[in-house]
């Protein structure tokens, strides 16, 4: 059983949100936000980012810094370009990119949801990461970025939203980037009761991407609960912000791999090494991108090769093993490269695949020695992995598109 709920969202007014919305926080540098504000005063990267507008060099884990966010965030409401909504709603979300609509609700979640494992988890969180955030939602006392929740289809839920869709305006329609974005706004009684109904009925959640802000999220309702020890549970932090996809609507794209070095070995070693796990075929200098699971491309010296797993190298049983990332980790980049840990290792690095595999050809002509292009993963082998509580291994999923923030803001109080 799925608990959601409606709730009261901060958001853009009609005409201010294309201003308002910004990518999330996590997807670039601090360097990169200040250039992507300059010129928009009501960018909400000053509100997840707020050292975004005081001198370069500030500590971005100070107090001054999540005190300027919560002040950058309260200026928008004072002067109303945020507004928030009289009484509790659900929203829906779409999102359309490349022909390709994912149609999302907005709702908060519950932090006990997650506690108890109704909402699963598929990726490790960093206590540094996981700290920043925990300081900011106490700070604002407001979830500012929505989790990426996503189920399995439910066809009644479908259908409520697209009848709602059909017969409601638009709360906002704009288009940033490539990617068009559009709101509407849930505000019948007997419509949300129907859609939170149906979604007890719906035995898991899974996260998509955002498991640092749930947890933080999270984290930030213990808090609250221990100073409070009367609490109900009705409290509003005991709930998240999300944004809820049908899982048949999401695209996984390919998460690659460059390498800065062959570990000592000539071209030759290196090529023989790995015929030991892997078939190997010369593709020549057109970029090759896999075209099924535990096939790989590799570039090395400007030259495209396919490789692909000998089945005696992984167990197909086994849910993290078999996967391609697992597979290219354990039988290649460790044993041949020498890279024991991806995730801390400065040797490696990690390019979604929105850059495409030009990205890789651009590394590998400017010094980095090796490039893999991966097949991306399935939301059935993320499910799968979250449902028999393990954890997929660092930079295995990479969305697109990613959810806009600034769009909807949940007060904790």
């Amino acid at each position: 059983m799925s608990v959601i709920r409606p709730f009261k969202a901060i958001r853009p007014t009609k005409d201010k949100a294309s201003s308002v919305a910004a990518l999330p926080y996590d997807v670039m540098s601090s360097e990169e936000a200040r250039e992507m504000v300059k010129g928009k005063p009501y960018s909400f990267l000053h509100v997840d980012r707020g050292e975004i507008d005081l001198p370069v060099g500030t500590d971005m884990y100070s107090d001054e810094v999540y005190n300027k966010a919560k002040e950058n965030l309260e200026k928008l409401i004072k002067n109303r370009i945020l507004v928030q909504d009289e009484k509790p709603c659900l929203y829906i979300y779409r999102q359309i990119w490349n022909n390709r609509a994912q149609t999302g609700l907005v709702a908060c979640a519950s932090v006990d949801d997650y506690i108890n494992n109704v909402i699963k988890k598929h990726e490790k969180t960093r206590a540094d990461k996981e700290q920043d955030r925990i300081n900011h939602v106490d700070t604002l006392d407001a979830n500012t970025g929505p989790i990426f929740l996503t189920y399995r289809p439910n066809q009644n839920v479908r259908s409520i939203i697209s009848d709602w869709i059909s017969s409601h305006d638009t709360a906002c329609d704009f288009v940033s980037g490539e990617v068009k974005q559009t709101v509407w706004v849930i505000d019948d009684e007997k419509t949300i009761e129907k859609i939170t109904d149906l979604f007890k009925n719906i035995p898991d959640l899974y996260i998509a991407d955002g498991h640092h802000r749930c947890a933080s999220a999270v984290r930030v309702a213990e808090i609250r609960r221990k100073d409070n020890p009367d609490y109900t549970g009705e409290e509003e932090f005991n709930f998240f912000l999300s944004v809820l996809f049908p899982s048949d609507e999401l695209k996984i794209m390919d998460y690659n791999r460059v390498i800065k070095d062959l570990n000592s070995l000539s071209k030759e070693e290196f090529l023989n090494k790995i015929k030991e796990n892997f078939e190997i075929e010369e593709m020549g200098k057109e970029a090759y991108r896999p075209v099924c699971q535990h096939n790989f491309g590799m570039l090395i010296e400007n030259e495209w090769y396919s490789l692909t797993a000998k089945k005696e190298t992984f167990d197909e049983n086994d849910a993290v093993e078999s996967l391609d990332v697992s597979i290219l980790q354990n039988n290649l980049i460790s044993p041949v490269l020498g890279i024991e840990n991806p995730k801390t290792d400065s040797r490696i690095d990690f390019i979604g695949g929105i850059r495409g595999l030009s990205e890789l050809e651009k590394r590998v002509k400017n010094g980095w020695a090796v490039a893999f292009s991966m097949y991306p993963t399935s939301l059935a082998e993320l499910m799968r992995i979250a449902d028999e509580n393990f954890l997929m291994p660092p930079k295995s999923t990479w969305f697109e598109p990613k959810l806009l923030s600034g769009l909807f803001i949940h007060k904790l109080s």
